[in-house]
Formats: C-alpha cells, sequence, structure tokens
C-alpha cells in the first residue's frame, strides 16, 4: 500500500540488501509499496530528503531579536556604571574640581595660608602628624588593623588635631573608644544646638549640612556635640591625652563637598575646623590600606568583596534577564505530530529510506515489529477479524490458519505473525517474502 504523504507513521522498510530500479520504483509485494499510481516529485525538485534542522539564516533569523535584547541590556549597564562611577570620581579629594571633590575647600584654605598635603598611606599620615597640624582621615572604616593602630598612635601623641570623617561602629572602638555611633541623621541642615555645643566655629558658622550621616554619642568628660538630631550630635569633638590635641568626629563629609560648601554655614565651618592648624594633612586611604594584620591570620579580601554592590545587582539582574528569555525561546518537546510535507514523495522512497536508517542502526527488531504489524493489520480483514484484535494470536492466528487449511495450503501462521527477531539481514530478507507469501495464500481463491 502506499505510504500517505505527509504523515509520521512508520511505512514498512524495504527489504535489505534488495537492488531497486533507476525510476525511484520498489518491486512491491503485499509488505512493501509500488511506485505505480504515487505522485511523483515536481519537476526540478529531484529526489532528495527534506530536513527538519533549521539553517543559518533562520537560526539567525530566531535569535537576532535576543541577541538585539541581550546588547541592550549589557550597553544600559555598562553606561549605567559607568555613570555612577564618574559621580564618585575623586570623592573628599582635595585636588578634585568635580562635584565630590574637596578642591574649593583646599583652594580658600590655602589663601588663608594653610598648605595642605595630600598622602595615601597611614605610616606617612602619622609621621607628618604634629602639633601644628590637622591630620583628616578621609575613610576611617576602609583602614586595616595596622593602619588604625597608626592612626591611633597619632592621636594621642602627635598634641594636633585629628578629623574622622564619617567613622563607624568597626573603627570608633579603636579610634575613638569613648564615643558610640547612634544610627543616622535625618535631616540635611542642622541648626548648632546652643547652648549645649560651646564649640566656637559652631556658633560662628551657625546652621551647617552635617545631617547626612551618622550621630555619635559619649560619656567622655570635657568632650563638645554640636549639630544634634534627635537628641544626638553629627560632629562630636573629644579632647586628647595630649595637651592642645583634640579629635573631631564628622558624621557626614557632605558641607565638605565642592557642591555643597557655598550653602549654609559649610565653608564656615569647613575652614574654621580644618584651618585651626597652619598644616593639614589630608589623609586618603587606598585600597592598599585595607589589608588585613598579618598577625591576626585574617585573608586579604577577595576578588568579589572587591566588586561594587552595584556591579552585582547589575549581574544578577542580566542572569535573570537571560533566564527568562531562555524560557521564553524554549520550545517543549511532545509526540510527533502529522504534517504536510513541502515537496511530493514517492511512497516507495519513503519506503527505501525507513530501509536505510533501519540497516544503518541495525534495527533487524524494529524493522521486523513493522513488517509483521503491517501484514497483521492486511490479514485480519481478509480473515473476518476485528481490527482493534488484528495484533492478538488468539484471534489472528486460528482465522488464518482456517483459511489455508481450507484451501488445502498448510503453513504456520503463528510463527511468521508472532515469531522472534531475524538473526540477521538474510533472515529478515526471506521474513519479508514469507510475509508476501502468506498474503498471497490468504487472498488467494
Amino acid at each position: 500500500m502506499p505510504a500517505p504523504s505527509g504523515t509520521t507513521t512508520d511505512a514498512g522498510p524495504a527489504r535489505p540488501g534488495t537492488d531497486h530500479g533507476t525510476d525511484g520504483t520498489h518491486p512491491g509485494g503485499p509488505g512493501g509499496s509500488g511506485g505505480a499510481g504515487h505522485p511523483t516529485t515536481p519537476p526540478g525538485q529531484g529526489t532528495g530528503t527534506t530536513s527538519t534542522a533549521l539553517t543559518r539564516a533562520q537560526l539567525w533569523t530566531r535569535a537576532r531579536g535576543f541577541l538585539l535584547a541581550v546588547a541592550v541590556l549589557l550597553t544600559a549597564a555598562v553606561a549605567l556604571a559607568g555613570l555612577r562611577a564618574g559621580d564618585h570620581h575623586g570623592r573628599l579629594d582635595p585636588r578634585s574640581a568635580d562635584p565630590d571633590g574637596s578642591r574649593a575647600l583646599a583652594q580658600l584654605l590655602k589663601e588663608r595660608g594653610v598648605t595642605t598635603r595630600v598622602v595615601t598611606n597611614a605610616q606617612e599620615a602619622a609621621a607628618a602628624a604634629g602639633p601644628g597640624t590637622t591630620l583628616l582621615v578621609a575613610d576611617p572604616d576602609l583602614l586595616g588593623e595596622p593602619q588604625r593602630r597608626a592612626i591611633r598612635s597619632a592621636i594621642d601623641l602627635s598634641g594636633g588635631r585629628t578629623v574622622l570623617v564619617a567613622p563607624g561602629s568597626p573603627t570608633l572602638p579603636e579610634l575613638a573608644p569613648a564615643a558610640h555611633a547612634k544610627g543616622f541623621a535625618h535631616q540635611r541642615d542642622l541648626d548648632p544646638g546652643t547652648p549645649a555645643c560651646t564649640l566656637p566655629a559652631a556658633g560662628t558658622a551657625g546652621r551647617a549640612g552635617t545631617g547626612d550621616g551618622l550621630r555619635y554619642t559619649t560619656d567622655l568628660p570635657g568632650a563638645t556635640g554640636c549639630y544634634p538630631s534627635g537628641g544626638h550630635p553629627t560632629l562630636l569633638v573629644l579632647p586628647s591625652t595630649t595637651k592642645g590635641g583634640d579629635t573631631v568626629l564628622l558624621g557626614s563629609e557632605t558641607f565638605l563637598l565642592n557642591k555643597r560648601l557655598a550653602d549654609e554655614g559649610n565653608a564656615s565651618l569647613a575652614l574654621q575646623l580644618l584651618g585651626s592648624r597652619p598644616e593639614l594633612v589630608w589623609y586618603l586611604p587606598t585600597p592598599a590600606d585595607m589589608s588585613a594584620d598579618p598577625g591576626t591570620g585574617a585573608q586579604d579580601p577577595a576578588l568579589l568583596d572587591l566588586v561594587p554592590s552595584g556591579w552585582t545587582w547589575a549581574l544578577l539582574q542580566l542572569f535573570v534577564a537571560a533566564a527568562l528569555a531562555a524560557l521564553w525561546r524554549a520550545r517543549r518537546l511532545g509526540p510527533l505530530v502529522t504534517e504536510d510535507l513541502p515537496v511530493a514523495i514517492r511512497a516507495s522512497e519513503a519506503t527505501e529510506g525507513h530501509a536505510r536508517l533501519y540497516r544503518r542502526a541495525d534495527a533487524r527488531d524494529r524493522a521486523a515489529t513493522v513488517l509483521r504489524a503491517a501484514a497483521r493489520e492486511r490479514l485480519a480483514p481478509l480473515v473476518g477479524v476485528p481490527a482493534p484484535q488484528a495484533h492478538d494470536p488468539a484471534a489472528l492466528v486460528p482465522a488464518v490458519s482456517a483459511r489455508l487449511t481450507a484451501g488445502g495450503r498448510p503453513s504456520d501462521p503463528a510463527a511468521l505473525l508472532f515469531g522472534t527477531t531475524p538473526a540477521d539481514d538474510a533472515a529478515l530478507v526471506a521474513l519479508a517474502d514469507h510475509l508476501d507469501a502468506l498474503e498471497r495464500e490468504v487472498r488467494s481463491p
């Protein structure tokens, strides 16, 4: 029987090893498929097989939307990270004219005869500190254990002023053990808090932008707290053990920056705090100052620990977007479905194709099963067996045997229709011949 065009069902395999004519037909019997009466391949289209694999052009057409979306996300992430990084370039650096730099303050101090010296090493900063210097530590929370010890030594022995910018709980126990952090302020610009604040610089400056950071508390006698928020000062002056020295804790560095220096009394407060001595040592910690103390056995920070949090969230968002895109583009594998073939193919060619695949895979068991199943389905209506029982030996074998006995032609239909797998290709060819002969015997009167 011809195999219907466009179906995915098995169309009985051709006999392995048999020759086929040049016209593409198969010498048909009941177990095969003849070429007569079947649709022919249109001229110019040849007899090639139809492949379901995607071509490079199809792959590009399907993937270009996803690739474009990924490119846009990556470009946006890099641009956003670059813009954010630019916002913090040179932050609190007296050499930087950026909005977050402090060059304007350094210039004002220079006009008043105060020299500003920038250092990036804790030992150098401690060595430069003295009675006539103000030592400003830009970000004390970045310091490692050796660096904190060096700064603490300068606080105790220099006799000058030390200004710590926004020191937090990790740093205070060593650099200012008499003070404690009490959370963040909730107002940007604050009043000095007189009469409790007796600091002359605060009284002269008046309202200033010290409320963008931490608040502090202390029980140390002689300490002065100014610019309170919620009952706790954002600027705290602690007396030093050395005569003439003191330590200033600034909860926020905002009033020292170029972008806020001209607001309220920020410039006045900054000039008086940092210009009380003729020399200002401006210590900007570097990543090298974050090294752990070798004596504690602590490990250096890992590479991922140095990645800014913004980049971590950006990478996480990219991974989520990629996972969602993969789910969107994924295809669920399900059962085979019937489709119309793009070209007309002879049933004999489909049979030959199946046979070649079976032979290449050495699948004699599958080929024999297909041949026997096709023969049973054709024999069942000839001997009066219902189609649902065509593959039931108890129903089909007696009916076929009765037809053969009535015609005087003994045979063994059970072995042919429900036998074992052929041992080799020759046995498979013989099985196909015997099935053809059995069907001819049943059909003959």
